[in-house]
């Protein structure tokens, strides 16, 4: 067996594949957007600009890793991270709404 059939992430089962993306999907989003208000609450409370600027770029860091590795499980898993995204961010929107007002 050569090197790069045992790295192959697509020979991974969906059922494997599908779940562990939409919950590392999930997991991405929430940090990312935690970091994101942690960096308007930085700006905005006129804090540590290096610090700003190190969470922003954490968090695009962070996020492109975990798409590029979903990448490499295949299109489905791309969009079952996405997803997962989209959801964190859906929730975090309303969690921001619910204690605001």
């Amino acid at each position: 067996m050569d090197e790069r059939a045992m790295i192959d992430l697509q020979a991974l089962p969906l059922s494997l594949t599908l779940p562990s993306c939409l919950v590392g999907g999930l997991l991405l989003g929430f940090i990312y957007f935690r970091a994101l208000r942690l960096t308007a609450d930085l700006i905005v409370g006129h804090g540590n600009p290096l610090f700003a600027l190190a969470l922003a770029l954490g968090r695009l860091a962070l996020l492109g890793i975990g798409f590029y590795v979903a990448v490499l499980m295949g299109a489905l898993a791309l969009l079952a991270a996405l997803a997962g995204v989209l959801v964190a961010k859906f929730v975090m929107v309303r969690f921001v709404r619910k204690v605001g007002t």
